[in-house]
């Protein structure tokens, strides 16, 4: 059956990708990005419509950078496709190392460890997957650029593997709709642990990330959907700054809520 999946997913596989006929560049989103004292991208697809709105079509379309804890979304998908982790409920211990962020230092099930983005808990997914596995559902999937090069529990922060954020956003695409090489169990664990929003007028889903990219600017992204009166539309944000200090936690999801609510998101109304 596994194989089965695997074989329907290459088969069936496509770019996802924009062309001109099927895209509204937004420039009034610059505000949000010149604000914020960031650059960037965004980008949010109608799929009820094939619409895409973007800000920075070069960046969005050709740009690739380090997913950082977005491949928490694949690290997830894997490690519950292979019996790595059982369900969200399962713990791993706490290894006692004391990090920065008081919620990592602790036992964490996978929903805690996905909401908190504990990097050592994925570490240690990572490690219990191991390189020819990781690197088998990596190329299955046509991940980025596909180069999982370096210890197998950092190659997502270490800036060899790289995705734009045209493939981050195809790849939750796919996972909204089933359509990923995995079982649907594992792809309905992993979309139940990114949402983090739901109400009367939309349900809010994503995975952030940060990370340093190789000229020392920080990184940061947002990838997931928003669905208004059951029809989803997919979105991700690519920012980075050169300021250190940036409270980048804080500015990704100020901006994605600004511009979703620009574009008329979160009123029920869509």
């Amino acid at each position: 059956m596994q194989k089965l999946l695997v074989i329907i997913f290459i088969v069936g596989s496509f770019l996802f990708s924009c062309s001109p006929n099927n895209v509204n560049i937004d420039n009034s989103l610059k505000k949000y990005f010149d604000s914020a004292n960031v650059t960037g991208c965004f980008g949010l697809f109608d799929n009820a419509l094939g619409k895409f709105t973007i800000y920075n079509l070069p960046r969005y379309r050709d740009s690739a950078f380090t997913p950082a804890s977005t491949f928490k979304i694949v690290n997830s998908l894997i490690g519950i496709q292979t019996g790595k982790i059982s369900d969200e409920n399962m713990v791993i211990k706490w290894d006692s190392v004391k990090r920065w962020n008081e919620d990592w230092n602790k036992d964490l099930t996978m929903t805690e460890a996905f909401k908190v983005s504990a990097v050592n808990y994925y570490q240690e997914v990572a490690r219990r997957i191991g390189h020819d596995t990781m690197k088998k559902w990596i190329d299955t999937l046509g991940y980025g650029n596909k180069n999982i090069s370096g210890p197998i529990d950092s190659f997502w922060l270490n800036n060899h593997l790289k995705i734009t954020p045209d493939e981050e956003l195809g790849l939750v695409k796919k996972l909204y709709f089933d359509q990923l090489p995995f079982f649907k169990r594992t792809q309905e664990i992993v979309r139940k642990v990114m949402l983090w929003e739901d109400n009367a007028n939309y349900k809010l889903s994503y995975k952030t990330g940060w990370g340093v990219k190789e000229d020392g600017h920080e990184l940061g992204w947002i990838v997931g959907w928003i669905e208004e009166n059951k029809h989803p539309y997919f979105f991700v944000l690519n920012i980075e700054s050169p300021d250190k200090n940036i409270d980048m936690a804080n500015v990704r999801i100020h901006m994605l809520k600004s511009i979703l609510t620009q574009l008329r998101f979160f009123e029920g109304k869509k």
